[in-house]
């Protein structure tokens, strides 16, 4: 079955199909660009950045983290050493506030393919019914076994195409889907591990009376 039969088969609700399927694959190539960018740099360059603190270099670790402010953690560290002479519970706050800001980054899209995911089944069985609805609106009574109730037949399997199409659309979406909530609850466990390890030596460079931060003057 071509394409073209495909919709007239289907109906009118291979439009909309066709739409979800199309914006869905474009969120879906962004969400694998943005993960692999985040997942192919973030952990070296946070790894480095904690090295260079932990050394006492606190403006090379600054500086690592401004060349690479694209990334969630990066802009999550500068948050709080970007901050003038703060105690460690406000250096835990600026921590905990910035990496609250960054979730809807991670969650990105994450809404519009839950949607696709609960209207595309929908909208297929919305075309069967319909096209069903068309077979049997043609059928005569009497003249069952005659040439209408074979149009009839092959109405219904035409109809089903919606709701396999609309299937085949949602199965592939949540497969993504799936996938990107897995990076984005993993995203969060690095924030919370590395947060936690920056958080600690600032305190123990606090508590040693050292200049934890870097200044802005």
């Amino acid at each position: 079955m071509g394409i073209q039969n495909l919709f007239a088969a289907g109906g009118v609700v291979m439009w909309p199909l066709l739409a979800f399927s199309v914006l869905g694959g474009a969120l879906i190539i962004e969400r694998i660009r943005f993960w692999v960018r985040i997942n192919k740099r973030q952990s070296l360059v946070v790894r480095d950045v904690l090295n260079l603190y932990r050394l006492d270099n606190v403006v090379g670790a600054m500086d690592k983290l401004q060349k690479n402010a694209d990334l969630p953690l990066a802009r999550i560290f500068l948050a709080a050493l970007e901050l003038e002479e703060p105690n460690p519970e406000e250096f835990r706050l600026a921590l905990e506030s910035e990496a609250q800001a960054e979730i809807p980054v991670l969650k990105r899209f994450q809404n519009i393919f839950e949607t696709i995911i609960s209207l595309a089944p929908l909208l297929g069985l919305l075309g069967t019914v319909l096209g069903l609805i068309t077979s049997f609106a043609s059928l005569n009574v009497g003249d069952v076994g005659g040439s209408k109730t074979t149009n009839v037949t092959s109405g219904i399997s035409e109809a089903l195409v919606s709701t396999a199409s609309g299937l085949i659309v949602a199965i592939f979406i949540l497969l993504f889907a799936n996938s990107f909530r897995g990076l984005y609850q993993r995203q969060i466990a690095l924030i919370q591990e590395y947060g936690g390890q920056l958080e600690l030596l600032y305190r123990r460079r606090y508590q040693r009376g050292e200049k934890a931060y870097a200044s802005t003057r």
